[in-house]
């Protein structure tokens, strides 16, 4: 490629300036767009949930009256008839409740090896 004192040059990329704090007030590092004028507080934040566990019953309803069917369960000797919604239901119910009993017993458990820590570092 031959340079051509008549060919005009390329074209210089243009520079985007360096933003300083001051220039970036009123923006959200994440997004770089403007903040929100209002904060989410825990107010929303329970609006919300109740909207998906509103949501959440409803499909669960939906569930139940689509398998009404009868079913017979045995347990530890014990035998009833049930929906088969319902004992999915209860079923889905009861891990649930072993999950959380399983998270709150981890998060005591570490609650107080934090607080035997904090009394042996910190006296």
């Amino acid at each position: 490629m031959s340079i051509d004192p008549q060919e005009p040059a390329e074209p210089k990329p243009i520079e985007e300036p360096e933003h300083t704090p001051a220039d970036t007030k009123g923006s959200t590092p994440a997004t770089g767009g403007p903040e929100s004028p209002v904060p989410f507080t825990r107010t929303a934040a329970a609006w919300w949930a109740l909207i998906a566990g509103s949501l959440t019953l409803i499909v669960l309803l939906i569930f139940i009256t689509q398998n009404l069917g009868e079913t017979t369960i045995h347990f530890l000797g014990w035998q009833w008839n049930t929906p088969v919604g319902i004992a999915f239901l209860v079923a889905a119910i009861s891990g649930s409740l072993i999950t959380v009993m399983t998270g709150a017993a981890r998060m005591m458990q570490l609650r107080r090896a934090a607080k035997k820590h904090m009394r042996t570092h910190h006296t």
